[in-house]
């Protein structure tokens, strides 16, 4: 049996993945971006409220020491978590919900 070509693996790679990404979304289950993003909101957001800003920057801090060590450059890493932030407590870019997963429309967004 000869071997697939490189291009061949890619291609049935990319149809797996799509066809898992349409049963995800048919079964409308989350997958694991959908999960940490969830999370992330909800800390940054229960830290703010809560006056705990303390919790947010060390957790900022352990968290720029792990990218950091994957190889991303430690002040764009404190960057983007600080955009972040205030993108989530500026109140101008509020927590994106899946509309798709709403066809007819959310009586009301859960944010606890």
């Amino acid at each position: 049996m000869a071997r697939q070509s490189r291009a061949e693996r890619n291609r049935k790679q990319r149809d797996r993945q799509r066809e898992l990404r349409a049963r995800l979304k048919a079964e409308r289950r989350p997958d694991r971006d959908d999960i940490a993003r969830v999370m992330l909101h909800w800390f940054i957001m229960g830290s703010v409220n809560k006056g705990r800003t303390h919790e947010l920057e060390r957790s900022e801090h352990a968290i720029v020491r792990r990218l950091v060590a994957q190889g991303f450059d430690e002040a764009a890493c404190y960057d983007a978590f600080d955009r972040l932030v205030e993108k989530y407590t500026g109140g101008h870019w509020g927590f994106r919900r899946k509309p798709h997963l709403f066809p007819d429309g959310p009586d009301h967004d859960r944010s606890d």
